[in-house]
């Protein structure tokens, strides 16, 4: 008898679904509850906590009916069979324009083609009320609906542009990679993480932003002598106009090795009058490196992408497992789109631990903080970022 792998795969994500679903209402009991937290008292004013709670709710709702609307589809695109079916009409597709339907490269951009447009398609309302009515009512939402398609466009276009390539080295390593399939995969992984790291960036991420240098000042001056304090290899400070599209704000860095940079959002020196403040947020971004943080993070995501191309190695000719999913052929993309359908029970248990773990990392950069000598500072800033950004106050302190 042969195991019904598709139907297993349906069975455990409604599962999870329902799990999840329970969890949320949980959440979304607490969120419903009015009173002031006694630990938030004389930290925020009640005025300030119903804004938090309204902006939290409504995210809630949100949330509900998009996973609901996710589980639907997901489920009826395996049950019915979409995926076949689709697979094939893709090949259709590359007779009627007069293309070779058995090039399995071909056939797998045209597949992937409509599976993009399609993923637009069922995503576009979803981010449409999103950002223009749930953000938009609570004045976080800063973009015009010209920039919304004009940053979908532009994303769209990076897709067809960097796709293609890196398809058709992977269906040629699979069909040429051998007993040492797997780390010739994980390989060509690992070098195209390093490379895009370096590109993104410098050259994808000032498509959708603009980067300027940080200018001469205080500020500027306290987040050098910090990185030199802690010998961070700081070549570059900006700051991004993250205001354009929304008033959240962040910080971030990234770079290799002795070329390190620091980026700050525009909304962030808008919200944190106090420079303390502000260098203090990047003291403990700051910790994630030195406590190497992002190395160890590194790391384990290339330990868990080899585990999974080795995985892919031992099922990507099973017979039984293509049929199970409606498929009589073995392409290479579909194989890797049913295999991490089957690994869904593991993806779920590794993302709990790693959940796990990045939260100890987020206390372990706090403490780091705190012993620079910025606890005050920090718990300022983050507390200020917190109320000003709304971010589901009720449901932290309650937890």
């Amino acid at each position: 008898m042969v195991f019904p792998y598709m139907e297993a795969v349906v069975g455990f994500m409604i599962l999870m679904y329902f799990f999840e679903t329970y969890l949320d209402l949980r959440q979304h009991a607490a969120l419903k509850l009015p009173k002031l937290p006694k630990t938030l008292e004389g930290v925020i004013s009640q005025e300030k906590f119903e804004k938090s709670r309204g902006y939290s709710l409504d995210k809630s709702h949100f949330h509900f009916v998009h996973e609901f609307v996710t589980i639907l589809m997901d489920s009826a695109i395996l049950l019915f069979r979409i995926l076949p079916w689709f697979w094939k009409k893709s090949g259709n597709f590359l007779v009627l324009v007069g293309l070779d339907a058995e090039n399995e490269i071909l056939h797998t951009l045209s597949f992937l083609a409509g599976v993009m447009l399609w993923s637009q398609l069922t995503d576009l309302p979803f981010s449409l009320y999103s950002t223009f009515v749930i953000e938009a009512r609570h004045g976080f939402n800063k973009q015009t609906i010209w920039l919304f398609f004009r940053d979908m466009i532009k994303g769209m276009i990076l897709a067809i542009v960097l796709g293609p390539p890196i398809v058709s080295a992977i269906i040629i390593i699979v069909q040429k990679g051998g007993p040492y399939l797997a780390i010739y995969l994980w390989a060509f992984m690992f070098v195209l993480s390093l490379v895009m790291m370096t590109l993104y960036p410098v050259l994808i991420a000032p498509l959708f932003n603009k980067f300027t240098p940080l200018p001469e000042g205080e500020l500027r001056e306290k987040i050098e002598k910090l990185a030199s304090s802690l010998k961070f290899p700081l070549k570059k400070l900006f700051v991004v106009d993250g205001s354009t599209r929304s008033s959240h704000s962040n910080a971030y860095m990234y770079g290799f090795f002795k070329n390190k940079r620091i980026v700050l959002y525009d909304t962030l020196i808008q919200q944190c009058k106090n420079d303390e403040e502000i260098v203090a947020v990047i003291a403990h971004e700051l910790g994630h490196w030195k406590l190497n943080h992002t190395m160890y993070s590194f790391i384990a995501v290339q330990v868990l992408t080899l585990l999974q191309f080795g995985g892919y190695t031992l099922v990507r000719n099973s017979t039984d497992l293509f049929r199970s999913f409606g498929f009589d052929t073995q392409p290479v993309l579909i194989g890797l789109i049913i295999f991490q359908h089957t690994v869904i029970p593991i993806q779920h248990l590794v993302s709990f631990g790693l959940n796990l773990v990045s939260r100890s990392f987020e206390f372990q950069a706090d403490a780091f903080a705190k012993k620079l000598g910025y606890a005050s500072a920090l718990r300022a800033g983050l507390v200020k970022l917190q109320v000003i950004n709304q971010y589901l106050l009720p449901t932290m302190i309650r937890n």
